[in-house]
């Protein structure tokens, strides 16, 4: 993490705008530093160093802002400005975000805090700053034009209101949101609860992302705005499988999981081998007697859904969202199915106009997770990853939750591969010891086998006769 220059004074003195006048000129007159991040790895938690303590989040493939207290408040810098995401090696989206990356730094205070937030606009148009969730004076709220005016380029505005829940909440623009935000504008916040709260559990790991989607055609590099189902590029916190971190605990631990929708759709989040139950949604902690255990949970856009669990069972447990296409990368929406229909003498014939064709699509489309054929530049692949056992014929929203009995408190590295006892792990069965399959009545095989034999009832008192069954 680097730390930008302060602005100069002449900046400051004549581009500084002030949102709301409850903030004095004291306040103004030296900002706090804006931290600056450009690297895509996870960022390993930031705990505080004045004030009420609380356990940090780690924000995956992400970083929280630092902050700085003045005269009791608790003081941010966020930079709108066009950013350059790794979105994965080798494939880099034009986006735009804050402090240098997209989704912007993690916003980390504690309840009852005093908060000052700086926006400075260093995009080509005005923006706004929504603090989605809060409660907050309606001056404070950042919907442009109605609650504020516009943030103009070159200036900086000042939000300031208390943290008034615990809880995990976004923000976002309120101003040209269709452009915003799919250029990646967006955050999370996280407000920890001041002493032990009745409805929230401590946790050993606590992790956050974004779900966010792009639509960026292959060989290109800036979103296209005015995608509105047809995305093609699907991330947690802008990064795509295998790019993604893995999230990496102890056996025995509590986790919890803080994930976010800023997409244009629903997103139903998968996690294998445990059974969580979503103890918060961005209105607040979930009473304990409306909770149940799942695997699955929709979030919905604009939602906020927190669950937990004891990772209670070792291995890499796939976690992603339900829907396979958000589990791909770049991929024609167009493409026919080719399933069955033979191709070679047609892959022949199309090579000789055009040498790097394959044809694909005539058994389906695994072979698609270990091919290599030639894309355009900074281009992602539909399919890709690769795990000890082979292709992993993913490319999106997945990535895995490593649990390992030896993971030491606190450590976030990545253990990797799990190994498996001997004899726990799927093979082909062996040819002596498979099972006959079964037949089904009526079928052919069924009407084949050799018939039992008929059993006569004695006759009854009544004088009824034999029956056969």
């Amino acid at each position: 993490m680097q730390r930008r220059q302060l602005f100069q004074n002449a900046l400051l003195g004549t581009a500084t705008a002030v949102a709301a006048s409850t903030v004095g000129r004291a306040a103004m007159a030296a900002l706090p530093e804006p931290a600056q991040q450009t690297s895509a790895g996870t960022a390993p938690p930031l705990h505080p160093t004045a004030g009420p303590g609380y356990d940090p989040v780690v924000t995956l493939n992400g970083w929280t802002a630092p902050s700085r207290m003045n005269a009791g408040v608790k003081e941010f810098h966020l930079v709108a400005e066009p950013v350059v995401r790794e979105v994965a090696p080798g494939f880099k989206v034009n986006m735009w975000g804050y402090n240098g990356q997209s989704p912007g730094p993690t916003i980390e205070v504690v309840e009852g805090d005093r908060v000052r937030l700086f926006v400075t606009n260093r995009l080509p148009e005005h923006t706004t700053v929504h603090w989605h969730g809060q409660r907050l004076p309606n001056g404070m709220d950042g919907v442009g034009g109605i609650t504020q005016p516009h943030i103009p380029p070159g200036k900086t505005f000042v939000y300031e209101f208390t943290a008034r829940r615990p809880g995990t909440f976004m923000y976002h623009p309120h101003a040209d949101e269709m452009v915003q935000m799919a250029m990646g504008m967006m955050g999370l916040w996280i407000t920890h609860p001041r002493s032990r709260h009745p409805l929230i559990d401590r946790v050993q790991r606590d992790f956050c992302f974004l779900l966010s989607s792009f639509d960026v055609e292959p060989g290109s590099a800036t979103p296209r705005i005015n995608t509105m189902t047809d995305f093609n590029i699907w991330t947690f916190n802008s990064r795509v499988f295998p790019a993604i971190d893995t999230l990496n605990v102890r056996r025995g631990d509590r986790v919890r999981l803080r994930v976010g929708n800023l997409t244009m759709t629903n997103h139903p989040v998968h996690l294998h081998g445990h059974e969580f139950e979503v103890t918060g949604t961005d209105g607040g902690p979930v009473p304990r007697t409306a909770r149940w255990p799942e695997v699955t949970v929709d979030v919905a856009v604009g939602q906020m859904r927190q669950m937990e669990f004891i990772a209670d069972e070792e291995g890499d447990w796939a976690l992603h969202c339900h829907k396979s296409h958000h589990t791909m990368g770049a991929m024609g929406h167009d493409v026919p199915t080719m399933i069955g229909v033979p191709q070679s003498d047609l892959e022949s014939r199309i090579r000789r106009l055009v040498p790097d064709y394959m044809a694909m699509g005539e058994t389906g489309m695994a072979e698609m997770g270990s091919m290599e054929m030639p894309l355009p530049g900074n281009t992602h692949p539909m399919m890709t990853g690769q795990g000890p056992f082979g292709a992993a014929e993913m490319g999106g929203m997945f990535t895995l939750l490593k649990v390992r009995a030896g993971q030491a408190p606190g450590d976030y590295s990545d253990p990797g591969w799990f190994a498996h006892p001997p004899g726990a792990v799927a093979r082909e069965a062996d040819a002596g010891t498979a099972p006959v399959p079964a037949s089904a009545p009526g079928s052919p095989a069924a009407d084949a086998s050799p018939q039992l034999p008929s059993v006569r009832k004695p006759d009854t008192a009544e004088g009824h006769g034999a029956h056969r069954h």
